[in-house]
């Protein structure tokens, strides 16, 4: 009866409540980074519904300019995760993962669905389809790299800074291994914009014969 007391007494001890302190520390990670997302496309969807159901564009305009404040919560309460000890990991990554996609990517996401919501509850022009041929092509996947590597250079920087924040008593391989990634998109994207500017895609002749007829 002594020794199951003293092994519950042990289960219950300082390792215990450590190891179940950091599965929280784990979990309100996740869970933020699962709100921020979700709180990301709520934002967009009640700007876009202001904007054009309710005829308030300018207040639809101050929703959507909200859209940063989720960035910086999740940018502070993973630096607070680190200052308390917490062992970087993949939910570190994953935050600024987020973070360099919303500064890369964002701004366009928005543009993209506004545009399309415009179209069809507001009567507005239909959305620009991007060029399919030629240096109009190349330009366009170019501008989609640029927002790529601005994502996954973000995302980098901030992931190295996690690395020097904690310094070399602790373990960031798995922060190394998000900048791997990040690098590993930023240079697929890379390819695909020099292969549009080397080797470009060329109109049928048959649409090149209509261009120059209507001109």
């Amino acid at each position: 009866m002594q020794s199951r007391l003293v092994t519950a007494d042990d289960d219950c001890g300082p390792a215990g409540r450590d190891a179940g302190r950091e599965r929280e520390e784990k979990t309100v990670i996740v869970t933020l980074i699962v709100l921020c997302e979700i709180g990301f496309w709520v934002l967009l969807a009640a700007g876009l519904a202001l904007r054009y159901g309710a005829r308030r564009p300018r207040l639809g305009a101050a929703v959507l300019l909200c859209e940063p404040v989720l960035e910086v919560v999740l940018l502070v309460v993973t630096a607070i995760d680190l200052k308390n000890g917490a062992a970087p990991d993949w939910k570190h990554g994953l935050a600024a993962v987020y973070i360099g996609f919303t500064v890369g990517l964002g701004r366009s996401t928005i543009t993209w669905v506004d545009a399309r919501v415009a179209h069809r509850f507001a009567g507005g022009p239909a959305p620009v389809k991007p060029p399919r041929y030629g240096r109009d092509r190349a330009l366009h996947e170019w501008r989609v790299a640029a927002r790529w590597i601005l994502a996954a250079g973000v995302a980098a920087a901030l992931l190295q800074a996690a690395a020097w924040y904690v310094g070399g008593d602790g373990d960031v391989s798995s922060l190394r291994a998000w900048q791997y990634r990040t690098g590993f998109v930023a240079a697929i994207n890379l390819v695909i914009a020099t292969s549009y500017t080397l080797f470009p895609k060329r109109a049928p002749a048959g649409g090149a014969a209509r261009t120059r007829a209507d001109a």
